[in-house]
């Protein structure tokens, strides 16, 4: 079963939870998990929502959909279990983009980014559901709609944010976000087909310096290095 959007979201939700296209998607989901292996598990597909409460949102990462190898998505967008390996390619590209945009920065041998998360950074996908073996299938089913209310609640807000933009798939819902308060940082993603454009593109140290003109903390991207 498709569980229930975590509650310090559900207020803000309230208009998509109860729309007629919500409850399509509930009942997709539902049948796709009687009948497929969906990923990630229903406990962890709003993960992303339970880490990240609005009011901690600092910074928007959006990525496409969850890993759809069994044992990797748990919630998180570019996220992995701790014991996966090899590390997925744009995750990789990811860390070597670190080591060279922040000072410091030394790659672990694991792909969890939970820390980000519990730093401010909201880490969605805009498909939060995926059949195991098969990217992209539960495209246009209801979940597109369902993460675009979540950024345009998140744009209406007065509390200015950073919206990370990866790749012409994220930059697409750049029309969403229209308050003049935030911020936002659009490279090519780090896919391994578009690595070239990604890599030197710094948008680690851009994200931070933003939080800092908007008098936040900068994340400390190293704490993927703390203990699990």
């Amino acid at each position: 079963m498709l569980p229930a959007v975590p509650l310090p979201w559900r207020a803000l939700l309230a208009r998509a939870i109860q729309s007629e296209r919500f409850r399509a998607l509930q009942a997709f989901v539902n049948h796709e998990q009687a009948t497929q292996a969906v990923l990630p598990a229903a406990k962890q597909i709003f993960r992303a929502l339970e880490v990240t409460p609005p009011d901690a949102v600092n910074v928007v990462l959006l990525g496409q959909d969850p890993y759809p190898t069994p044992g990797h998505a748990h919630g998180l967008c570019f996220s992995v279990q701790p014991d996966v390996r090899p590390i997925p390619g744009s995750l990789r590209n990811i860390y070597k983009e670190l080591t060279t945009d922040i000072p410091g920065f030394r790659a672990p041998a694991h792909g969890f980014l939970e820390s980000w998360a519990r730093q401010g950074i909201l880490m969605l996908n805009t498909v939060l559901t995926v059949r195991a073996g098969e990217a992209n299938s539960h495209q246009k089913q209801g979940w597109e709609e369902f993460t675009d209310e979540i950024m345009r609640e998140l744009n209406r807000s007065a509390q200015p944010r950073v919206f990370v933009l990866w790749g012409r798939q994220a930059q697409k819902k750049q029309s969403i976000l229209v308050g003049p308060q935030h911020r936002i940082v659009a490279t090519a993603h780090p896919s391994p087909l578009s690595a070239r454009a990604f890599l030197g593109s710094r948008p680690f140290s851009q994200i931070n310096r933003h939080l800092v003109d908007l008098g936040r903390a900068p994340i400390r991207w190293d704490s993927v290095n703390d203990p699990v």
